[in-house]
């Protein structure tokens, strides 16, 4: 008996079968990539290869492409579809049941799950020896975005505690303590356009601070978002209650304006910088100034390292106490 047929059959089935029940991918230059369709938007598509893992393909290098499992696809002024995606390329995707849409016309094809994301950061410096120091903190971010049918927010959480000390025992001088935390809703009215309400909270133990509250609420404007750039402006009023120990207690209404930028700036660098301005309505020369930026590289596809320089401004601090507070922070993070 000839063995040589079975033998070539089960090669071709070895080299059919992977194929089978896969999407596919035809690129610009005729290269055929076969794996999974993940989510296309801002002109980039996620593919997961068996042979390449992860990557993200430009669309305008894609000639055609068809999934062979249904596909979610999010219009950005219509109801989810859901379809195998029968004709795709660098412009339109048309579905099995005959519908056709423009890539323009598109939030995003397989969007994400609705999950929360964000990280935890940890800073850690001790000396010991001729110089006996401590200095430690911890930042953590959260941030719920949801882009459906039935709703359209973002909530985002955040806080920090920073601690530094000089020294041991009864010799230990603390140099450095604060605590930062904020809640923020936005509600989107438009692709562009929503409101917000924000609370946030601050106590500086090296200021005399011991407390500021400032609750707020206002419009912001979202120029961009996309998994490599966002930029968003807001203006809004906000309630700022501060209580020095010593000092007196000092509270005004105050005109809220704010931005936030992040940039990818290469496929592991990420470019991260706030400002918020908040002058008083009944005094001009009464007026908190937050603001940082950072610098955030991937060690690994969940870790990551970050350097970033804060700076908080207060026109009327405690008696005694500088204006400007500037803290340097180098840290590892965990990204969720």
């Amino acid at each position: 008996m000839n063995i040589r047929l079975p033998i070539a059959i089960a090669l071709i089935a070895v080299l059919i079968v992977p194929a089978l029940g896969a999407d596919e991918v035809v690129l610009t230059n005729g290269d055929k990539l076969t794996g999974k369709v993940g989510e296309i938007t801002g002109g980039k598509m996620k593919f997961t290869s068996p042979v390449l893992g992860e990557i993200t393909i430009e669309m305008s290098n894609v000639r055609t492409f068809t999934t062979d499992a249904p596909a979610t696809i999010q219009p950005k002024a219509a109801p989810r579809v859901e379809g195998k995606i029968t004709e795709g390329d660098a412009t339109r995707v048309k579905t099995e049941s005959g519908q056709t849409f423009t890539l323009s016309e598109v939030k995003s094809v397989n969007p994400p799950p609705v999950k929360w994301t964000g990280f935890v950061l940890a800073n850690l410096s001790i000396a010991r020896g001729n110089t006996e120091t401590v200095d430690a903190g911890v930042e953590a971010l959260g941030v719920l975005r949801r882009d459906t049918d039935t709703a359209n927010d973002r909530f985002t959480l955040s806080g920090s505690y920073n601690f530094a000390s000089n020294g041991t025992g009864d010799a230990g001088v603390t140099t450095e303590e604060n605590v930062k935390a904020s809640a923020k809703y936005d509600r989107y009215f438009t692709e562009k356009w929503y409101g917000y309400g924000i609370v946030t909270y601050e106590k500086d133990h090296i200021a005399d601070l011991e407390y500021r509250l400032a609750p707020g609420v206002g419009v912001g404007y979202q120029w961009v978002e996309s998994p490599t750039f966002n930029f968003q402006t807001e203006a809004g009023i906000s309630y700022v209650f501060e209580s020095f120990d010593p000092g007196d207690d000092n509270d005004f209404l105050a005109l809220r304006l704010a931005y936030h930028v992040d940039k990818k700036l290469a496929d592991k660098v990420l470019l991260i910088h706030n400002v918020e301005y908040l002058p008083s309505f009944e005094d001009v020369e009464d007026y908190l100034v937050r603001a940082d930026v950072g610098i955030q590289a991937d060690l690994t596809k969940t870790f990551f390292s970050q350097f970033k320089v804060e700076w908080d401004y207060d026109s009327t601090p405690a008696p005694g106490r500088d204006k400007s507070d500037y803290r340097y922070l180098v840290g590892v993070g965990w990204r969720f």
